[in-house]
């Protein structure tokens, strides 16, 4: 579900539909709008595991100040999806742990 017409933001602006991998799923999101917004949208709502406890996080602060939204990127670990934007073909897993570096894409 997304906000289509926010009361103070206004309309969403008409965007390019683009096609994200997320876990190995293909996840359609709009070009340029943030990963985390893709993935609430098609009811994704755990970004990471965490490394103590072993406890699922997602959406917190939304504006990137806090670690809770981080998702391998591209194979990049912990990547603050709540202010990257989407891009064409990107490939997003849920973070365990601290991340492990992979082959960036």
């Amino acid at each position: 579900m997304r906000v289509l017409d926010h009361p103070i933001l206004g309309r969403l602006e008409a965007r390019r539909k683009v096609t994200i991998t997320v876990d190995g799923q293909p996840v359609e999101a709009f070009e340029g709008e943030p990963i985390l917004a893709a993935l609430l949208a098609k009811g994704i709502r755990v970004n990471r595991i965490t490394k103590k406890r072993h406890e699922p996080r997602g959406l917190f602060c939304g504006i990137g100040r806090c670690t809770d939204c981080v998702m391998v990127v591209n194979g990049v670990p912990n990547v603050r999806t709540c202010v990257t934007p989407v891009a064409e073909g990107m490939t997003v897993e849920t973070q365990q742990g601290l991340g492990k570096w992979g082959k960036a894409k």
